[in-house]
């Protein structure tokens, strides 16, 4: 048997594994399906400005991204794409929301809109942290 190190593998070597532990999984966790979800605000051009990515399954939104153009932040845009990307998980039955996020990020605006710190990963990657936070909905 050869293991082989493989420093800048193929993405269908990542994508190969990431199907079979999906394949798992789906055999074995009480939840069979997971839906993705978005929003997006677009600008006169037709260009993206803001948006945010989820995933619904079981009970749970799983936010993955929310994002902002610089120009819009601070005029209350990132708190009405939160709003309306968790109305969409209450309309798919979700009970809670689950997100991280880096510290240098948006821990301060989660936190103003609900959300609790569960879990602190100290020294993310060196000297940082990553919040993994919750919300009910």
């Amino acid at each position: 048997m050869d293991i082989e190190v493989l420093s800048n593998p193929p993405q269908s070597l990542v994508d190969f594994l990431e199907n079979k532990i999906d394949k798992f999984n789906l055999e074995h966790w009480e939840v069979k399906e997971r839906h993705p979800l978005a929003v997006q605000l677009k600008d006169a051009q037709g260009n993206i400005i803001a948006g945010a990515a989820a995933r619904s399954f079981g009970k749970w939104l799983l936010l993955d991204n929310l994002w902002v153009d610089d120009s819009l932040r601070g005029k209350n845009v990132g708190s009405k794409v939160l709003q309306k990307i968790e109305e969409a998980g209450k309309l798919r039955s979700c009970e809670m929301c689950l997100l991280d996020t880096l510290n240098f990020q948006a821990m301060p605006f989660y936190r103003k809109h609900g959300y609790e710190v569960q879990w602190v990963q100290e020294n993310y990657p060196e000297s940082g942290c990553k919040y993994f936070m919750t919300k009910a909905l």
